[in-house]
């Protein structure tokens, strides 16, 4: 590889300005660093910047999916909401970038397109969509979980005339669908979220079901005063019982197994918690529900018995009801009016299980043998998770060694946050750490503090670069795969093993022993010299 074009060069530079690159930038500028920070889009928010769809809210209580290492962002920030909208969220990420001062160090609607490592100079060489060229120090990955769309391989999708929108990639300005005949296809949880707002507009809607999902009512509300107040006052408190829980949310795990309890007495439970509106607070009631299918099923119908109780017609609500995986091997989704929606006369469900998506045509959709004529057609199909940011980008290590290649067989790291071979390089909630399983916001501030502990730790010892030994690697990812083994997240086909793309490996990529053995693992990991990595 050559530089054609003249060169920068700073401490470090951090790629993506969501929640994770807004504070790393940050973080670094305060241990004296020069940075220089990359971001796609043309303003901070990362999967929020563009997620713009109807409905977009997070399943996360507001106050709770918000930086807490600052008393002033916590102080001078009121949410309004329960469950933030999109943008309610980017209004907050943009009030934490300006109090931070950190939109200078980024360079926005620049996307890096590859970074390798220059083997003479142990620095990283980072190029972006424009052809600049920068050398770093350290190469810091905030790329997001959820940041690269998934648009399956459709037939014929190239030859419909229609609209086609992807809820990952929303017109900034909005969709009119008034008057139009409408298509959603996925029933994830952007599905769940934009298919009743689309409801209410269009003149008619075709929701196209690849897979049914376990939907929780959030019960959005208003946030009262006296609610803000006490959390702020109480912060101490929240982030306390946040560091303490396995998900970054406390709830009250009762210590009995579900299966212990009557069915009588579980209803009672699983009522009270429905009541709650978090989902947190039912798929963690009973410690061995993710790990018991004959405990999960408990719950799988109660839920079940949600949904009867809410469509009209039996044998709707039954093609709306999963079977085939337990709850929460797959996202529990929260919605607003979601099965609602289709007691209406203008929206049908379409399973493709029974009458699989043969091909679009130019005037819509053809499946089982039946064309559905559409105006517009929105694809909710979700995301190349986790690794998919990553690999989307072309990153080599030492002697040129892609990490593409790399991860073949599925993604090796430590921690989470190193790969061997790739010194000096530092991935925010990277494939092996709690990432998506947990309230990303609070695995976001423990990844960014740790990094910036040990880069601060290697500034003070002068160490040229680091990076984990191949064991260490191999071990993490062995143990957190084993992890996964004794709980039921093996059995769904998601975006958690990463089956909904062709051709990836199927694995578990999220440590699932917690964030809070998690925490105590990487705190254990430094006060032993950070123990795994190897200096140059």
């Amino acid at each position: 590889m050559t530089e054609t074009r003249s060169t920068e060069s700073v401490d470090a530079i951090v790629i993506g300005a969501g929640f994770s690159g807004i504070y790393m930038v940050h973080r670094l500028r305060t241990l004296g660093l020069t940075v220089q920070g990359f971001e796609a889009g043309d303003g901070v928010g990362g999967t929020w910047f563009w997620n713009r769809y109807p409905g977009a809210r997070c399943d996360v209580i507001s106050m709770e999916y918000a930086y807490t290492f600052s008393p002033e962002l916590i102080e001078e920030w009121n949410w309004t909401e329960r469950y933030p909208s999109q943008p309610e969220i980017l209004r907050y990420l943009n009030f934490a970038a300006d109090r931070l001062d950190v939109k200078p160090s980024f360079r926005f609607k620049t996307r890096v397109v590859s970074a390798w490592f220059d083997d003479a100079t142990d620095q990283w060489v980072t190029t972006t969509d424009s052809g600049a060229v920068t050398r770093s120090k350290y190469l810091v990955t905030a790329v997001g979980c959820l940041s690269t769309s998934m648009t399956p391989d459709f037939p014929g999708l190239s030859e419909y005339a229609g609209e086609v929108y992807h809820t990952a990639d929303w017109p900034e300005g909005g969709v009119d669908f008034a008057g139009k005949r409408v298509g959603v296809i996925g029933t994830g949880s952007s599905g769940v979220q934009v298919i009743p707002l689309v409801a209410e507009q269009a003149a008619h809607l075709t929701v196209f079901q690849r897979t049914p999902a376990f939907s929780l009512a959030c019960g959005n509300r208003q946030l009262t005063d006296d609610e803000v107040r006490a959390f702020k006052d109480n912060i101490d408190d929240h982030k306390a019982r946040s560091y303490a829980s396995g998900t970054g949310q406390y709830t009250d795990t009762l210590e009995e197994s579900a299966l212990d309890h009557t069915p009588e007495q579980r209803q009672a439970i699983y009522e009270e918690r429905w009541g709650r509106h978090r989902a947190i607070d039912l798929i963690a009631c009973y410690p061995d529900l993710f790990a018991n299918r004959d405990a999960n099923e408990t719950i799988a119908e109660f839920f079940r018995g949600k949904i009867r109780e809410t469509i009209t017609d039996p044998e709707l609500a039954e093609r709306l009801s999963p079977r085939t995986y337990p709850l929460g091997a797959k996202r529990i989704t929260l919605d607003t009016n979601y099965y609602q929606t289709y007691n209406r006369d203008d929206v049908d469900l379409v399973s493709l299980r029974e009458q699989p998506l043969e091909t679009f045509t130019a005037t819509g959709i053809r499946t089982g043998g039946v064309d559905h004529e559409l105006d517009a057609v929105v694809l909710a199909t979700g995301f190349d998770a986790i690794t998919g940011p990553l690999l989307n980008m072309d990153i080599r290590g030492r002697g040129g060694r892609s990490l593409q290649d790399k991860w073949a067989d599925g993604p090796t790291t430590y921690l989470g946050i190193a790969v061997d071979e790739f010194p000096n390089m530092f991935m925010l909630t990277g494939p092996g750490s709690p990432n998506v399983l947990t309230n990303v916001v609070c695995a976001i501030e423990q990844h960014v503090e740790w990094t910036g502990d040990f880069i601060a730790d290697i500034e003070r010892r002068g160490t040229s670069c680091v990076e984990p030994t191949a064991e260490a690697a191999r071990t993490w990812t062995d143990d957190a795969a084993d992890l996964a083994k004794d709980t039921l997240y093996p059995e769904g086909e998601s975006w958690y093993t990463g089956v909904n793309i062709p051709g990836k490996p199927r694995v578990i990529m999220s440590y699932v022993g917690g964030l809070d053995v998690y925490r105590q693992t990487c705190d254990e990991v430094a006060a032993d010299g950070y123990r795994g990595f190897v200096s140059a």
